[in-house]
Formats: C-alpha cells, structure tokens, sequence
C-alpha cells in the first residue's frame, strides 16, 4: 500500500489556535481546510462559531488549547492581552507540552516577543514571532505575507501550515526579528495611507474623476497594494475594517517606542500617530484603516 506522506503529516500534527478576530478567523479556517485537526479558543466564543462548524473542538482557555497542540498559533491585539494569552493563569504556558512550538501572528513589543521566546525555551519549546501583513483580505485569500523570527529550523518546520495562510514566507533572522520586520511594514503603510488619502482629496477637490484618478496613478510609480485594495473603499465610502485603527494605533505606538529606545527620530511615523489617534478622538477606533481620509478632511 501507498502512504501518502503529506496525509500523515497532517494528522501528526495537531494545532492550537487561540484569536478569532477579522484576521485570525479566516487563518484558522484555512488550516482547517487543508485538514490540520484544530482546538480554539476565542474571548468570545461565537466569533468561533464557524470554525466550530467547520470541525474546530472548542476549549475554554488558552492552557487548554496548549495542552493537546503540538504548534499553537495567537492572533490577539493589544500587548497586555499577548501578555495574559502567554503568561496568565490559564494562558498558552500553563498547559504548554515540552517540544512544541508556539507561534505569534499578532504584532507584538519585540521585547516580549523575546520574552515568550526565552520562557518557552526553559519550558522545553520553541517560539517563533511571526506577524502577517495583507489585511482581511490577504487572510480571507490565503495570500498573506508572514515575516517570521526565531530559529530557522523552528520556521521550517511550520512552513507547511504557514503556507496554507499565506503566499510568502520569509525568515527575519532571530526572536524578535519577524515583529521589526512588521513594524517597518507598518511604517510604510502608514507613510503610503497618508499620501493616498491626500491625493484623493486634492484631486476631489480639483474636479477629477476619483476612481478614473486611481484606475491611471496605480499604473505609474505611484501604483501601491493601498491604491488597488483600499483606495476604492475610500471613494465608495467604505469603513468596514479590513485592519481597525485601533489595532494601527496600538501598532505605531509600538513602533514609536522602538524607534525611541534605538534612538530613532522618524517625523513620517509621529505624523501618522497623531492623526489616527485624531481618527479615534472622531469615533473610527473601530473603522478600518482607510478611515484616515476623515481626519485629512478635517484638518
């Protein structure tokens, strides 16, 4: 008889997923699809509701989770709940079994990427940080882009599940890498977020046809993923998060900070903090990302 042995891989290796927000959800799911058997657990259980459905078992805590996952993936937002996901009485290392791995995908303070890193090492496992960039839609198409830090053997190791979420893959180099990879990203995204809104407001306002104004710009040099993806949400009128600004501002807080201890002054990334800290002060904390064009409008 002939073994498939990509089928046995699969059933080998059982996952842990813990965050089902607009990103995590669809993650998870893809996971699901390619056939992993997965355990979850969410702050709010019915945003697993469909990965239930799907064939996820449900788990009341993250230790929970830990204890019957050989790779255990987060997906959760601000560094405090990193923190009780990770450390907290019922969190991952409570239940954690020596030789597994576990996995941020969130976008974490390097500092406690690193450590996460050191205590699962003293727990006999190993820890990768490895945020995504793509927003919902990446996540929903499977199209991601994971920046991956820790060991380099640890990350081939679950490449296979990365790719089942994403459509790059690439090692940063050491724990805490994969997170000043992203925050890099962020600062980029902020920068390009900041320019595109600008342009369709001047052009709005010099009578140009909007979406005949970003059908021509995105073949040029200005061309950019927030062009394509988001700038036809903005002229449409569209808030829905694909990414919220609140998760943005908590990013570019950390980036701030991490730019500060380097001794880094970047006027590009305290512009971007103001003005979506301007976009929550005007009720967008829960907006996605685009939403920037309010703030632009009122200045």
């Amino acid at each position: 008889m002939i073994i498939n042995q990509e089928f046995l891989k699969v059933i080998k290796q059982k996952v842990g997923w813990i965050g089902t927000g607009v990103m995590g959800m669809p993650m998870c799911g893809h996971l699901l699809s390619a056939g992993y058997a997965v355990s979850v657990t969410s702050r709010t259980r019915s945003k697993a509701n469909a990965l239930i459905q799907q064939g996820a078992s449900w788990c009341e805590t993250a230790a929970q989770v830990a204890a019957q996952a050989d790779i255990v993936f987060t997906t959760v937002g601000r560094p405090e709940e990193v923190r009780e996901v990770y450390f907290g009485e019922q969190g991952v290392f409570a239940g954690l079994q020596a030789g597994a791995i576990v996995v941020d995908m969130g976008t974490t303070p390097p500092s406690l990427t690193r450590e996460i890193s050191e205590h699962a090492i003293l727990l006999g496992a190993q820890a990768l940080d490895a945020p995504v960039s793509g927003g919902d839609v990446g996540a929903s198409n499977a199209s991601l882009t994971v920046m991956a830090g820790g060991e380099e053997a640890i990350v081939d190791k679950v490449r296979p599940l990365f790719e089942c979420m994403a459509k790059t893959v690439a090692w940063m180099g050491e724990a805490g890498n994969g997170q000043h990879t992203k925050m890099a990203n962020q600062l980029a995204v902020a920068g390009t977020m900041i320019g595109v809104c600008e342009a369709l407001v001047y052009a709005a306002r010099a009578g140009v046809d909007l979406e005949k104004l970003v059908a021509v710009i995105s073949k040029g040099a200005a061309g950019c993923w927030t062009l394509d993806k988001l700038a036809p949400r903005i002229i449409q009128g569209d808030d829905a998060p694909g990414f919220m600004v609140d998760h943005f501002v908590k990013d570019l807080g950390i980036a701030l900070k991490e730019s500060e201890q380097m001794g880094l002054t970047l006027p590009g990334l305290e512009l971007a903090s103001r003005l979506y800290k301007q976009l929550q002060e005007i009720g967008h904390g829960q907006s996605g990302t685009q939403a920037l064009i309010h703030a632009i409008k009122k200045i």
